[in-house]
Formats: structure tokens, C-alpha cells, sequence
């Protein structure tokens, strides 16, 4: 969950970040609310196949995105912090696991990973 949501903070959908930020979380499966060592604060509600995070970044803005998961695809899509809007597909076939979609500036990205690494 961690990779999805330091994309959501830095306002992009590329769902294959890491993050260096330890977080801090409360509640239980279905809801929690999360801060991490960088000051972000960020809650996580689960019903079924989808998941809605709403979050605030250190300096005060707010982020948004929901996923939905249907057999091998998750459908995401958000709100980065600057207003825009965002969404992608992450899709695993075998070992491959492809991220693609539209980021907040309106670009588009295409990634393919497997245990090779990622191109």
C-alpha cells in the first residue's frame, strides 16, 4: 500500500515508487488513518475489491485516489495535490506486472516489470 500512496503524495500515478518515509497507522483491515515521519497524514478505507485514500502532505495540501481491483487489474485513479486529476491501470500477467495510465500534468507512462527488473 505504501507505493501507492508516495505516488498519490507527490501527485503522481506510477504505482512503482518506494518509499523511504516510515508510517505510523491506527485502526484495523477496513479503515485506519496513517502519518508518516515526513509529515504526511493519510486515511485508507477498504470495502470489497476497493480501496479510497484521502491524505494531507506536510506542507497542508490534500490528495486523493480510489482503486478498484477486477480479476488481474486495478483501475486507480485521483486527485494530486494540485487539483488535477490522474488515473492508470496496474495489470499482472505471469510474472509481468504493467503500470500504465495518464499522470496529473496529462502525461501518459507505460511501465513493465518482472524479476528482471523494470523497463
Amino acid at each position: 500500500m505504501r507505493r501507492i500512496l508516495v505516488a498519490a503524495l507527490s501527485g503522481i500515478a506510477l504505482f512503482t515508487a518506494t518509499s523511504s518515509a516510515h508510517a505510523s497507522c491506527f485502526g484495523g483491515d477496513t479503515y485506519k488513518t496513517c502519518t508518516d515521519n515526513s509529515g504526511n497524514s493519510y486515511s485508507v478505507q477498504k470495502y470489497g475489491n476497493s480501496t479510497y485514500v484521502q491524505g494531507t502532505n506536510a506542507q497542508g495540501e490534500s490528495w486523493s485516489q480510489q482503486s478498484q481491483t477486477y480479476g488481474n487489474t486495478t483501475y486507480h485513479n485521483g486527485t494530486a495535490k494540485d487539483g488535477n486529476s490522474w488515473n492508470g491501470t496496474t495489470s499482472t500477467f505471469g510474472g509481468t506486472t504493467v503500470h500504465q495510465g495518464t499522470d496529473s500534468s496529462g502525461n501518459g507512462y507505460y511501465k513493465s516489470c518482472n524479476q528482471y527488473g523494470c523497463y
